[in-house]
């Protein structure tokens, strides 16, 4: 299955490695499918903003609750800080999308 991974951290596009590409799509595809009402797993869109984090799958927002934002946040966070052109993260925009 082919897939496209993008990354934005401070409105900056983070260029990703196969690797790092891998990596991020399937730890952020396996949080996302644990969350209830996620279903079959097409496009995901993650948008953290300071505190606040939203999610999207399918085109549809998925509600989080303050726990699972807290994990979100600090899986995400620390998975991208290390990325070459990543400094402080203020806002974060990630998306995937697969591909038949």
């Amino acid at each position: 299955m082919a897939r496209e991974v993008k990354l934005m951290v401070n409105n900056q596009v983070i260029q990703l490695d196969k690797f790092v590409e891998g990596f991020v799509y399937h730890t952020s595809r396996g949080m996302l499918a644990s969350l209830e009402g996620t279903g079959d797993i097409q496009t995901a869109e993650i948008f953290m903003d300071g505190e606040s984090i939203r999610v999207a799958v399918n085109n549809n927002e998925i509600p989080v609750n303050v726990f699972v934002t807290k994990i979100l946040r600090s899986t995400i966070t620390g998975m991208v800080s290390p990325l070459k052109g990543v400094s402080e993260i203020g806002k974060l925009h990630l998306i995937f999308k697969n591909n038949p």
